[in-house]
């Protein structure tokens, strides 16, 4: 029996290194917006729902509610989010994206597209719909 354990084949590791290309990838592709992933998703959550609120949002996106604040504080540092206070409720945060923030995300969208073709490359057509379709199964069976 082996002393240590096999992580090199392990569903857990696979995704971990997996992520790290696809974040990888992204950053080339997109280099010339200095934007995360995380930011690219929010900028288009925010332009297909406006007005919503940061804990909605980070939901929606899947990131940490605890570290939220400051994604969005960097985006709009940037000019690309607003963010004010509910009127209904001042502790609640509403967010848009500027003009400037949807534009940028409507110039992004061909880079982002390259990125997830290169991502996907190594992949026959047929396995590509399956790897989509076996990781949203995956996600949605932990939700």
């Amino acid at each position: 029996m082996a002393k240590s354990f096999n992580f090199s084949d392990a569903p857990g590791h696979l995704i971990r290194r997996a992520q790290q290309l696809a974040v990888s990838i992204f950053m080339e592709e997109t280099a010339g917006f200095d934007v995360t992933p995380v930011q690219f998703a929010i900028l288009n959550a925010l332009i297909d729902e406006p007005g919503g609120d940061q804990i909605t949002l980070s939901g929606r996106v899947a990131f940490d509610p605890a570290t939220f604040g400051s994604v969005i504080g960097r985006l709009e540092a940037k000019g690309w989010v607003r963010r004010q206070a509910d009127p209904l409720d001042k502790r609640r945060k509403l967010l848009w994206t500027t003009a400037e923030g949807a534009q940028v995300a409507l110039q992004m969208k061909r880079a982002v597209s390259r990125a997830q073709q290169r991502i996907v490359s190594p992949l026959a057509p047929d396995e590509r719909l399956q790897l989509a379709a076996l990781l949203g199964k995956l996600v949605a069976g932990h939700e």
